[in-house]
């Protein structure tokens, strides 16, 4: 437990002062580097929760990680297929914003895209069993990143349903993630995060 001494001062923020924000700022540096750890954390809720599904929302989320990892792409884009569902315990009626919230301080313009949409690019494949417009997707055609989505949900996404795919396990991830999440690329508190490491 932190010292009375290792916190600031203030009760009300309006009053807060330099130095308080130095204390405040030590204990946020290992704490947000710290990020990818509590984000495994959360994936891993989605074990056991099947939804309905062939396999358990974390399987889905590993198998389409897999299948991008051994597609050749690159460790942030395989972060995203991980994480892409993440959202699912917590926001079940807006999923791929959660997981979108999350990703956004880490990731590209191009990946955070793929990830905010991929709900409405899935639907493609099964929103007319539910009374909805399967072509809702193509209200973003003509986008810079259509395809790419589209492709992400056609390579990685759709197929992760399987119980027979050999599926990486989450430690096989776990490097990726903790490095992903160590440092934004864009972050409003980027540059005082610096300052103080």
């Amino acid at each position: 437990m932190d010292s009375q001494e290792d916190r600031a001062q203030f009760h009300d923020m309006s009053q807060s002062t330099q130095e308080d924000w130095q204390i405040i700022m030590r204990h946020n540096i290992p704490f947000s580097q710290d990020g990818g750890r509590r984000i495994l954390e959360h994936l891993k809720l989605l074990d056991g929760d099947f939804g309905g599904f062939a396999v358990d929302r974390l399987t889905h989320s590993l198998q389409t990680a897999t299948r991008a990892h051994r597609d050749g792409r690159d460790e942030d884009y395989v972060v995203m297929a991980l994480l892409h569902d993440i959202g699912d315990t917590l926001g079940a009626a807006n999923h791929p914003d959660i997981a979108a919230a999350i990703l956004k301080p880490f990731v590209s313009e191009k990946l955070l895209w793929i990830v905010q949409n991929h709900g409405i690019f899935q639907g493609q494949n099964f929103f007319h069993h539910l009374g909805l417009d399967r072509d809702m997707r193509e209200q973003f055609r003509g986008h810079e990143w259509f395809a790419d989505t589209e492709e992400f949900i056609d390579k990685y996404d759709c197929p992760s349903f399987d119980p027979e795919y050999d599926t990486l396990p989450l430690s096989f991830f776990e490097p990726m993630v903790m490095k992903l999440f160590r440092s934004p690329l864009n972050s409003i508190y980027k540059r005082a995060t610096e300052a103080v490491a």
